[in-house]
């Protein structure tokens, strides 16, 4: 019977994603397909709705609304704006800078947003035209945009280390934010060298230089909006607030900064909270629907069968981990970020943790992966998002972006076999146990 339910579970989601059914509505009916064929059809209903609720019924999960709110005030707030000021004055006169200040403002209004899509979007929409006027290329402005605009997902608040606090059993979301630092800021200079590369060979124009007083002017300006980091990772750090009643306080934090700058009005709050729930509830539900999915996989026994055959393969853990890699590159071509950490963490981490990884590392490895799937086609919606404000096509992208492509996945084998990259703040803190 195990068998026969791991093969409707596989065929009934791979058969609604083909003819193009969103995948929670895959996950959610394949499973609903292979419980009933488990337990029955009454109950396979009542177990469905059971975990549905209970994956969704999380006190750590609250904070993902709150940050998605902060994420779309801060869009509509005029806080993308001085974060892109802000760091024009960081990047400097290096040749290439426009396309440098667009790797900076994605690194801190991703830092503070914590989504890589509006990131990618709020950042890219100002940053286009002003590449295009001073004579950068619109292909390699998009793939400069598109590719720094994920290591938001990895510096801190990230939804996707909350998630995978949850998937993996309850690992501190205080020491996995503070652990993102480092990896999300190698991915951002791996970005900036590729930049660096090509505006030699492209001779792209420098910046004019910023007055030191005109430069003082806009940090300042942008302290407010830095200063949110400081509260929420602050707060958490220090042990004043839970994760969720940081992203809370983000919330009236970037509220309260917004009418201070008077960029939004009450007006336009319902149509902000709109935006907000509409992303959350996608989110929310695909946490559900993978609980279920989870349920099944741990009735049929797929992820001790896929253990097995891994250390049957091989018991080098070098190898393992490189298998874990490129499965999860792979599956981040095609699934969100959120299902991909809920189904695959708990098949993976029992096998890291054989070996000794560290689930804080483990975590910062599993979410960099998925983090390059959000950028890769066909699935990937930072990708799409970035291709749209760009006003380009998809295939034109692609070619510009390979470089970026290829100094991520760089980094991600650097993450991968260097532990200390991930556990060396978070230990100088004394966030372990």
């Amino acid at each position: 019977m195990a068998i026969q339910a791991a093969l409707i579970l596989l065929l009934v989601i791979g058969a609604l994603l083909i003819i193009g059914v969103p995948i929670s509505i895959s996950v959610g009916l394949g499973s609903l397909c292979a419980m009933i064929s488990i337990v029955g059809f009454h109950n396979g209903l009542v177990a469905s709705a059971q975990r549905l609720f209970t994956g969704m019924n999380s006190f750590t999960l609250l904070a993902i609304p709150f940050f998605v709110l902060a994420g779309v005030i801060m869009n509509n707030g005029g806080i993308a704006l001085r974060l892109i000021n802000c760091a024009k004055v960081i990047s400097g006169r290096l040749p290439g800078s426009l396309a440098h200040t667009n790797v900076v403002a994605n690194m801190l209004f991703g830092s503070i947003s914590g989504s890589a899509v509006a990131s990618a979007a709020a950042v890219g929409q100002t940053m286009s035209p002003l590449q295009a006027k001073e004579g950068y290329k619109r292909e390699f402005s998009a793939a400069a945009n598109i590719g720094s605009a994920p290591s938001g997902m990895i510096i801190p608040p990230s939804n996707t280390l909350i998630v995978y606090s949850l998937a993996s059993g309850g690992t501190s979301i205080a020491a996995l934010f503070i652990a993102g630092y480092l990896p999300g800021i190698l991915w951002g200079l791996a970005c900036m060298a590729v930049i660096a590369f090509m505006a030699r060979r492209q001779k792209l124009p420098r910046s004019e230089r910023v007055p030191l007083k005109e430069a003082i002017r806009v940090l300042w300006q942008a302290i407010p909006s830095l200063l949110l980091i400081v509260v929420v990772i602050g707060g958490i750090v220090g042990g004043i607030f839970t994760a969720t009643e940081a992203s809370a306080i983000a919330v009236l934090y970037a509220l309260a900064l917004s009418f201070i700058y008077r960029s939004i009005r009450l007006s336009d709050l319902p149509d902000i909270l709109l935006t907000a729930t509409r992303t959350t509830v996608i989110v929310i539900f695909l946490i559900g629907v993978s609980m279920m999915m989870s349920w099944v996989m741990a009735y049929t026994n797929i992820p001790a069968l896929l253990a097995d055959s891994l250390f049957g393969f091989t018991d080098n853990m070098i190898v393992i981990l490189l298998i874990m890699n490129i499965v999860l590159l792979i599956i981040g071509t095609i699934l969100d970020p959120t299902p991909a950490i809920l189904i695959f963490t708990p098949i993976f981490w029992p096998i890291a943790q054989s070996y000794g990884v560290d689930p804080i590392h483990f975590g910062i490895m599993i979410v960099f992966n998925l983090s390059i799937g959000t950028i890769t086609p066909p699935m990937g919606p930072v990708l799409f998002v970035g291709t749209k404000v760009a006003g380009l096509r998809l295939e034109n992208v692609i070619k510009p972006l390979v470089p970026f492509f290829i100094a991520t996945t760089f980094v991600l084998l650097l993450v991968t076999f260097i532990p200390e990259l991930s556990l060396l703040v978070p230990e100088l803190l004394g966030l372990f146990d």
